[in-house]
């Protein structure tokens, strides 16, 4: 029954240099290097200190987790060979982005000329989950669903409470420096992918865009691929905490698929409701309340949590999936990214340390 529904996953991860614990440019020498051993896994990314990897499309999230470790191993491989190190966190606690260099490329250039500063300014590490589906119609009828969802997953990705050696008082500070794109944030409603496709071709006839990779919402209809990709989550510091998130996004998917089979459908929420709980989501994670628009008041982040597990449940078992969903009382309970990030912060009131840590995490049960 959810035999469409593939895995694929983007990560983005931070090149230090090991002595200072800056970012730093590789100069792509690591994507030339796992060119070699991974061929096009592996990517440039807008700023030199960054290195993105993609798995293949994946058939279950075993699969899925194969690759991502395998992917973090390699990378980690490469860059060790050639004096950098490597970790994953939404920002990097302190390095600065007015020195970071950005990478040789048209299609960059063009960014920068375009948006300036808000482009420069840009150094954050995402996480990106691309779901399949048969075809482009139920994507978009579960895409419009799912928006629903999205602060409660994020709330569990949070990974980036520094800025500039500055402890931001957000979990997740990132989404707000990527806030200053356009075209981002939660998705709008669309009652059908031809009212989506006209979307996407007045915002090219107009010179909006030049294409629709352009359109950098939480979560879209992806222009090309039969997925829906989510573009929600800060990178996860850990494999574990990944394919957990991995899981879930695919979970929501498959259910909201087995509702449509049974000709029922979830309700559909405003686009400016979402965004109060992406908000909260942003700035507490799994700390705060979020709103539960049935009820109409606030609930602990932490019970709608366990609400949306409760909710996937039936489908987890066909996907092979539980034992990775289980996995969310573990960040339940010891925290996120940001979370652990901070802990350790308390602990020294050392950056530095912040960055070791983050390091040490990155092959954590790879």
């Amino acid at each position: 029954m959810f035999r469409a529904f593939t895995l694929g996953i983007e990560e983005e991860y931070m090149v230090m240099d090991p002595s200072t614990r800056e970012l730093r440019s590789h100069e792509q020498k690591i994507v030339e290097q796992a060119h070699k051993v991974i061929r096009d896994q592996v990517k440039a990314e807008f700023h030199q200190a960054v290195v993105e990897v993609g798995t293949q499309i994946c058939a279950n999230i075993q699969e899925a987790r194969e690759d991502v470790a395998l992917l973090r191993r390699t990378i980690t491989q490469i860059a060790g060979d050639l004096g950098f190190s490597i970790g994953a966190s939404g920002t990097h606690p302190f390095s600065k982005w007015e020195k970071q260099l950005i990478t040789d490329h048209p299609r960059y250039f063009e960014i920068v000329n375009e948006m300036q500063d808000a482009a420069r300014s840009n150094l954050i590490f995402g996480l990106h989950v691309h779901v399949g589906m048969e075809n482009r119609e139920m994507a978009i009828h579960i895409a419009n669903s799912v928006r629903y969802f999205l602060p409660h997953i994020f709330a569990l990705s949070t990974n980036s409470p520094f800025w500039e050696g500055r402890n931001t008082g957000f979990k997740s500070f990132r989404t707000k420096v990527f806030d200053k794109f356009p075209r981002t944030g939660i998705p709008d409603y669309f009652s059908s992918i031809e009212e989506y496709d006209n979307y996407i071709k007045l915002l090219v006839k107009t010179n909006c865009i030049d294409n629709a990779k352009k359109v950098w919402w939480d979560l879209r209809v992806h222009p090309f691929f039969n997925t829906v990709e989510f573009r929600i989550c800060d990178v996860p510091m850990t494999v574990d905490d990944t394919i957990t998130l991995a899981g879930l996004f695919q979970a929501v998917c498959a259910k909201i698929y087995k509702l449509r089979m049974q000709n029922l459908n979830f309700i559909l929420y405003n686009r400016a409701l979402i965004n109060e709980n992406k908000w909260r989501a942003s700035r507490y994670g799994i700390d705060g309340n979020l709103i539960d628009f049935g009820k109409e008041m606030e609930v602990n982040t932490r019970s709608l949590i366990y609400e949306l597990l409760d909710f996937i449940d039936d489908v987890v078992d066909d996907l092979g999936s539980r034992e990775v969903i289980n996995a969310t009382g573990r960040i339940l309970e010891n925290g996120t990214g940001a979370d652990r990030q901070l802990k350790i912060f308390e602990q020294t009131n050392d950056l530095v340390a912040v960055t070791d840590y983050i390091h040490g995490q990155f092959l954590k049960n790879c």
